[in-house]
C-alpha cells in the first residue's frame, strides 16, 4: 500500500483529499471524471446569465463612498457548495477503487538425483581449482535455478553414499554440497553401478511424473558389486531419464604440484562407452566436457530441458471506496439545503 493510502481512515478525515490519493485509484466508471471538466463550465455559464438577468436599481454614490469588502464574495459560498457536492456525486459515481492482486505458483515438480563422482582423480586440475570442486559450484547453480523440485544427491568413490534424499530445502542441500571432501568415503575405486543403484532406491517410490538422474564422473567403472548397465537398466524400468556427464581431458593433466612447486603432470583416459551406454538405457543424453564454461553449459542446457510448467493463480482483492466520496457529497448537500432554506440565504445572496 502506498504511503499515502490508508484505508482505515475514518470517512471524515481530509486525507481522502490530499494531493496523489487519486492516482491509488483504479476507476469502475472512469467515464464519469470528464463531468469534472464540465461542472466549472456550467457554472461559469450560470454566473454570467445570472449576471445579466439580475435586476439592477440605479443608485448614486459618491465615489468616496463606494468600498470594495471581501465579505462580498461569501455569495458564492452556496455555488462553491454545490459544486462541490456534484464533483463529488461524479467521483462517487466513478467508483474509485484499490485492488491488491496476490498471484500464487505452482508446479507439480520434477525429482531429480545428482550422482557425483569424488574418487581421487577428481582431484585432477584440468578444471579450476579441480574437477569435484567445478562440479560443485555447476551444482549449485542449477539447484538455485530450480522451483519447488525436489532435489537429491549421491555421491560415490569405491562405494556409494546417499549424501540427501529428495527435498526442497535447498539450503540444506546446497550446504551438504559445500561440505563435500575426498576423504568422505574410505574405499578408493568408482562405482558407478553402485551410485546409480543407490539413487535408484532413493526415486523409487517417487511419484512424480518426471524423474531425472544426473550422473557426472571421470572414469571408468573400477569398483562396487553392481554392473552399471544393469544398474542403469534398473533406473529406466522406474521411468527415471539419465543424463551422463564425462569429465575431463585425456592426455596429460596437472594434479597436485612437486616439490618445486610446478604441477605434476599425470596421464588420464577416459572410456565413454559406458556412460554413453548409460544415458542411451535412461532416454537421456551423454556430454563429454573438457573444461569449467563446458560444464556449466551442459547444466545449463539440462536445466533447460527438465523444466517443469511452471502455473499460475491470480486473486484480486477489490476494495470500493465511492461511499466515502458519497457520503461528503451528502454532507455538503445538507449544509446547502440549510444556507438555503435561513435568513443566511438572503445575507449570502445580497
Amino acid at each position: 500500500m502506498d504511503e499515502q493510502f490508508n484505508s482505515d481512515m475514518p470517512w471524515y478525515s481530509l486525507d481522502w483529499f490530499q494531493v496523489g490519493i487519486f492516482n491509488n485509484y483504479s476507476w469502475g466508471n472512469s467515464l464519469w471524471l470528464y463531468g469534472l471538466i464540465i461542472i466549472p463550465l456550467i457554472f461559469i455559464v450560470r454566473w454570467l446569465i445570472k449576471g445579466k438577468l439580475n435586476q439592477k436599481l440605479p443608485v448614486a454614490l459618491p465615489k468616496k463612498d463606494i468600498q470594495k469588502s471581501a465579505f462580498t464574495l461569501v455569495r458564492f459560498i452556496p455555488d462553491i457548495l454545490l459544486m462541490l457536492i456534484l464533483a463529488l456525486l461524479i467521483v462517487a459515481l466513478a467508483r474509485p477503487q484499490k485492488t491488491n492482486e496476490k498471484i500464487d505458483q505452482w508446479t507439480e515438480g520434477i525429482d531429480i538425483m545428482l550422482v557425483v563422482d569424488i574418487s581421487h582423480s577428481m582431484q585432477i586440475e584440468d578444471f579450476k581449482p579441480n574437477r569435484l570442486e567445478a562440479a560443485k559450484r555447476v551444482a549449485t547453480e542449477f539447484i538455485e535455478g530450480r522451483f519447488q523440485d525436489r532435489i537429491g544427491m549421491v555421491i560415490f568413490s569405491g562405494d556409494a553414499y546417499s549424501l540427501s534424499p529428495l527435498t526442497t530445502d535447498y539450503d540444506l542441500l546446497n550446504a551438504h554440497i559445500k561440505g563435500i571432501h575426498f576423504d568422505m568415503i574410505e574405499s578408493r575405486g568408482t562405482a558407478i553401478g553402485s551410485a546409480l543403484a543407490v539413487a535408484t532406491n532413493r526415486m523409487r517410490d517417487s511419484e512424480s511424473k518426471s524423474k531425472v538422474m544426473i550422473l557426472l564422473s571421470d572414469g571408468d567403472n573400477t569398483a562396487g558389486n553392481i554392473d552399471p548397465i544393469t544398474a542403469a537398466e534398473l533406473a529406466a524400468a522406474y521411468n527415471i531419464k539419465i543424463y551422463s556427464i564425462a569429465i575431463g581431458k585425456e592426455g596429460k593433466v596437472p594434479m597436485g604440484k612437486d616439490f618445486f612447486g610446478r604441477p605434476n603432470m599425470v596421464e588420464n583416459s577416459l572410456d565413454e562407452t559406458t556412460l554413453r551406454q548409460i544415458a542411451e538405457i535412461g532416454e537421456g543424453e551423454f556430454y563429454r566436457v573438457s573444461d569449467n564454461k563446458a560444464l556449466q553449459n551442459v547444466f545449463a542446457l539440462i536445466d533447460k530441458y527438465e523444466k517443469a510448467e511452471i502455473k499460475e493463480s491470480r486473486y484480486k482483492d477489490t476494495s470500493d471506496f465511492y461511499q466515502i466520496y458519497l457520503t461528503w457529497g451528502i454532507v455538503l448537500l445538507l449544509l446547502w439545503l440549510f444556507l438555503k432554506s435561513t435568513f443566511l440565504s438572503n445575507v449570502l445572496q445580497d
